[in-house]
């Protein structure tokens, strides 16, 4: 495992050394790849994958620093209203738990887009990286347990595939496992806040390729719009010049549906919010009582979202990051929004950060979309190009049902 470098220092690129000899030996870690053995494995940028052997996952650890967090929770409680930022909920326990929402009826989301994503995975293919040479790497935000991308990576062969998530914990195993599935595509995890990385780690896999990003599940939902823009900004400049999106996006429903998926009759998604209260006593010294407060799903109207919250019981003091807190009775901890766009607002905010929707498809319900961007300066954004703007193409014609 990579350590995180200091604030002041870069992360060094890994070096490509010479090809090994024999007598060498076995270069493969106890959990992380050596970079000298995939380095080996994997030869220059090409027409295609140059893999010769089968690949063992790396990883890199670029998670925020205890500092960072604390800064973090500091400013999010002097918040109003006070909200924490969601990827603190994916702990080794919230990525578990976030997993066993995926499953329960009332949460369709998962299931409807890992469905459209296994029945159009060659079309995607094809049109994600038509015209893209040389065969480029793929890059996944907010990779989560990896589950998504198996059809993607079959029907692409990409010369490389690199997951981006905060939970450690569930990044090293999942990209072990998906590397073991799809043994001539190179894994590279990168334990890191994609939301704010400014520029892509050195690394020998990413030399000289072209950069096409993957960001399924809706997440970005859990900014607001402002946020939402400025991050796929960033998208942009971290995949680089000329680069391509696909991203899903869920779409506003019946407000019973929405409350419905997002506070379960299981309780998974109340015990995915209190498992922050755990954490934050954990690692924060906090002294949270989650029995003094309740967890509530609201759907906003005029903000066209999900609010998640815990709410104070009563009035009650709180410390936490060598601070004290009063919560008023009713008052809420916001854990996490869920904004859902429309397909126009969403073209139109995806406009706004520099990027042009080409292609979109949606599911028999039309209740959730995968966009395929292209940056706006692009030749595969200009008329005429590849495809034209937005066409819709539906996995079934029978509407699927339970789709939050």
């Amino acid at each position: 495992m990579l350590s995180r470098p200091p604030a002041d220092r870069p992360v060094a690129a890994p070096e490509r050394p010479p090809e090994p000899t024999p007598n060498q030996g076995d270069l493969r870690g106890s959990g992380t790849a050596a970079p000298e053995a995939n380095a080996a494995a994997h030869g220059p940028p090409g027409d295609g994958p140059a893999v010769t052997a089968p690949q063992t996952a790396e990883l890199l650890d670029l998670h925020p620093a205890p500092a960072d967090l604390e800064r973090l929770v500091l400013d999010g409680m002097a918040r109003q209203p006070r909200q924490l930022p969601a990827w603190l909920l994916y702990d080794a326990e919230g990525s578990r738990l976030f997993e066993a929402i995926g499953q329960q009826p009332e949460y369709g989301l998962t299931r409807h887009e890992t469905a459209l994503l296994r029945e159009r995975a060659p079309e995607l293919a094809r049109s994600l990286a038509e015209g893209i040479t040389p065969a480029p790497v793929l890059v996944e935000f907010g990779a989560g347990n990896l589950s998504k991308v198996g059809p993607l990576l079959e029907a692409l062969q990409p010369a490389a595939y690199v997951a981006l998530d905060i939970s450690l914990d569930q990044l090293g195993p999942c990209c072990h496992a998906l590397q073991e599935r799809h043994p001539t595509v190179p894994v590279l995890g990168i334990c890191c806040d994609y939301a704010d990385l400014d520029q892509m780690p050195p690394h020998f896999l990413l030399e000289g390729r072209p950069l096409l990003g993957f960001y399924p599940g809706s997440s970005l939902g859990n900014f607001d719009p402002p946020q939402a823009r400025a991050l796929l900004s960033r998208f942009a400049r971290l995949l680089g010049p000329g680069s391509r999106l696909l991203i899903g996006i869920d779409q506003p429903k019946a407000q019973e549906r929405l409350e419905a998926a997002y506070n379960d009759a299981a309780g998974v998604s109340a015990a995915f919010a209190f498992n922050l209260l755990r954490r934050l006593n954990r690692e924060l010294a906090g002294d949270f009582d989650p029995a003094a407060f309740t967890y509530r799903a609201h759907w906003e109207a005029p903000g066209s979202r999900i609010a998640m919250a815990l709410v104070s019981r009563h009035a009650q003091i709180v410390s936490v990051a060598g601070r004290r807190w009063t919560f008023a009775a009713g008052e809420p901890l916001i854990t996490e929004y869920s904004v859902k766009y429309t397909p126009e607002a969403f073209q139109v905010l995806a406009a706004e950060a520099g990027w042009r929707t080409i292609r979109r498809w949606c599911d028999g319900a039309d209740d959730l979309s995968l966009h395929l961007l292209a940056q706006a300066n692009s030749e595969a954004s200009r008329p005429g190009s590849e495809t034209p703007n937005t066409i819709q193409h539906h996995a079934d014609p029978t509407p699927l049902r339970n789709t939050p």
